[in-house]
């Protein structure tokens, strides 16, 4: 039986969630007063968001660290898993910041209320150069499922800043109010969409769903081709985290004592077409008495 070593997956992807952080717990009480004192929806929205990144970059970091213990006796494979339920937490947080900014716009349109735009347009345009800054830092990261979920939420964030901007200056230019929580509601659709696929990702790792760019019968056939192979069964495909593939499975040979120099062809074929690099593979005789 072949057993590929397990590695710590580590990455560069604490120092940049740890300093959006900062730069996002700072700026978002800037937008909660600036969004109180103009009355916008759509600052106060975005404040909103940028406080819930906050605790969103605090939870990836977290995770992060984590992510990077060894490997130990109760914990195998490690702690990468860590990574992934982050982003299932940012995910799920993300869906219901939606749900509660849509139900706010569709009462500001019921009962519209005043707005300074002049205000809106100043502190809208600081915040959409801070979050242009922190997804910049975050997307020369390492990009995990971790520092997905995070880059989710600073995304929103930016959507969110141009928002507010456009609306500050449609209202401070027309006094059409009604297009602050319009604007509101645009960018909840958007945010919907990308939460929706990051909480689809980070479930198909916890419930070991066969990677989709992967098919399992496509893998299967290329094994059962390889010199040596009989047939290939209990094959298993699995990703342990955001970049970690798995593969697993039973191969029948003709004689054991080719064994080493069929494993051999197995490991290079799956590592170069498949990029499957942590593989176990049981070899068994075609027949019993073999």
């Amino acid at each position: 039986m072949h057993d590929h070593a397990h590695h710590c997956h580590t990455g560069s992807s604490v120092r940049p969630l740890v300093w959006g952080l900062v730069v996002t717990l700072v700026f978002a009480l800037v937008e909660a007063i600036g969004g109180w004192l103009s009355g916008s929806l759509a600052l106060l929205g975005d404040a909103g968001h940028m406080l819930t990144d906050s605790f969103s970059l605090a939870l990836g970091a977290g995770a992060a660290l984590l992510a990077q213990k060894p490997a130990s006796r109760e914990m195998s494979f490690g702690w990468g898993r860590a990574e992934v339920l982050a982003a299932l937490a940012n995910a799920v947080l993300m869906l219901l910041i939606v749900i509660g900014i849509s139900l706010a716009a569709f009462d500001r349109l019921r009962d519209p209320q005043p707005v300074q735009g002049g205000m809106v347009m100043v502190i809208a345009a600081i915040g959409l150069m801070v979050n242009i800054a922190v997804a910049w830092v975050l997307h020369r990261g390492e990009q995990t499922l971790n520092i997905r979920g995070a880059m989710l939420h600073v995304m929103g964030d930016l959507l969110g800043s141009v928002a507010a901007l456009v609306a500050g200056a449609v209202i401070y230019f027309t006094g059409w109010t009604p297009i602050d929580p319009l604007l509101s509601i645009l960018i909840c659709l958007l945010i919907l969409f990308a939460s929706v696929k990051l909480l689809r990702d980070a479930v198909d790792v916890l419930m070991q769903r066969v990677p989709r760019e992967l098919s399992l019968p496509v893998v299967g056939e290329a094994m059962a081709v390889e010199e040596g192979v009989r047939s290939v069964h209990d094959l298993h495909i699995w990703r342990l985290d955001s970049s970690m593939i798995y593969l697993s499975a039973h191969i029948v040979v003709d004689d054991l004592a080719t064994w080493p120099r069929v494993l051999k062809r197995l490991q290079g074929m799956l590592e170069q077409r498949f990029a499957v690099h942590h593989i176990t593979l049981q070899p068994e005789p075609l027949h019993a008495d073999a």
